[in-house]
């Protein structure tokens, strides 16, 4: 659903880039509370996990394919606002480095794909979690409603935004019912992509899954004839052998990503996407400008005078992983660093050595 230069006209698309600037700020004040020793680590990966699998185009209907979104797996991973920026830092790598999605519509798909998704995902699954059963099986299926709806609801916003700022004359009726009925199907595979996504990372590593924290009530003991909490599980696992397994799943998931990128999206479906196929369909593509970027060496998802497609593909993908999880990976911890320099800041104003100070 990258929306190209020329879809929006340019009030619109400037009064988006402000929505989405102010998400960006908000979202990261809000990351601050959310990345700690567990969450930061996995947020570049999410990004560059995004990525990869947003080259990987599913079949949905005749002439038309899917691609995932992002952000109910990112909110639900590793929280809302640390799900916006990793949807927004794809998002970022893709047009400038790809010629995907225009430059002057960065604010119209950030606000789309990054705040639209993550905001409808994250509060219905939230809402799910809360009325279901305490178990792993409700946060998947939570995590597989939640995503279903976010596309159809980002569907519907882009029709809002073409309804204020579209650059053809089109009956917005007919775009309403053409981006809906596609982005419902598109959705399903969102769907199973978010569910089976975490539902394996909460088989492996539960700690890691920002939105089932809290999953289990914690285990009492009787001491002195009371009830009290016993220290929860992280505890026991903190240290060098937590540190090593987290490691080890950072670098499990680097390599999907890569793989998935470099190897698997050569088999992805060639078929225009959703927003594609109705823009053709619709006549919505008529003012469609030439991207920014289109002479860079990755534009098109592919390295510029290499012959070979699956080479070329392969190469561009595996770029755009490796870029994709340092850009995210620098911008989470600078924002962790902030973090512990304003908790650091609160205890010697409270008149409390920092952490491991003399």
């Amino acid at each position: 659903m990258h929306v190209p230069d020329g879809f929006i006209n340019v009030p619109v698309s400037v009064a988006t880039g402000a929505v989405a600037a102010g998400a960006v700020a908000v979202s990261l004040r809000g990351a601050r509370r959310e990345l700690d020793e567990r969450t930061a680590p996995l947020a570049g990966l999410v990004a560059a996990f995004v990525f990869a699998v947003q080259m990987l185009n599913f079949p949905v209907a005749a002439g038309t394919s899917g691609h995932l979104l992002g952000g109910a797996l990112a909110a639900i991973l590793v929280g809302p606002y640390t799900g916006v920026l990793c949807v927004s830092v794809v998002l970022l790598m893709q047009g400038i480095l790809f010629a995907d999605g225009g430059l002057t519509a960065l604010g119209v798909n950030i606000t789309d794909m990054a705040v639209v998704t993550t905001v409808v995902a994250y509060a219905l699954f939230r809402g799910l979690v809360k009325v279901l059963p305490r178990t792993r099986r409700s946060v998947t299926a939570a995590s597989f409603v939640a995503a279903l709806v976010s596309v159809p609801a980002a569907a519907l916003a882009f029709t809002a935004m073409y309804a204020l700022g579209g650059t053809t004359d089109i009956p917005i009726g007919k775009v309403l019912a053409a981006m809906v009925g596609v982005h419902v199907l598109i959705g399903v595979g969102e769907a199973v992509i978010t569910a089976a996504t975490v539902g394996a990372v909460l088989a492996v590593r539960p700690d890691l899954v920002y939105g089932a924290r809290g999953l289990s009530a914690p285990l009492k003991l009787r001491v002195g004839g009371e009830l009290v909490d016993a220290a929860p599980r992280e505890t026991a696992a903190a240290g060098p052998v937590a540190a090593r397994s987290t490691r080890a799943f950072w670098a499990t998931g680097l390599v999907t990503a890569l793989i998935l990128a470099g190897f698997v999206s050569f088999y992805a479906s060639s078929s225009p996407d959703g927003l594609e196929k109705v823009a053709a369909d619709q006549g919505i593509d008529e003012k469609t400008e030439p991207h920014h970027t289109d002479g860079s060496p990755l534009a098109g998802y592919g390295v510029k005078d290499i012959a070979d497609g699956r080479i070329s593909g392969g190469l561009a993908g595996v770029i755009g992983v490796g870029v994709t999880v340092a850009a995210g990976s620098g911008v989470f911890w600078a924002v962790r660093r902030r973090r512990g320099s304003q908790e650091s800041g609160h205890a010697g104003r409270s008149g409390q050595a920092p952490a491991g100070s003399a």
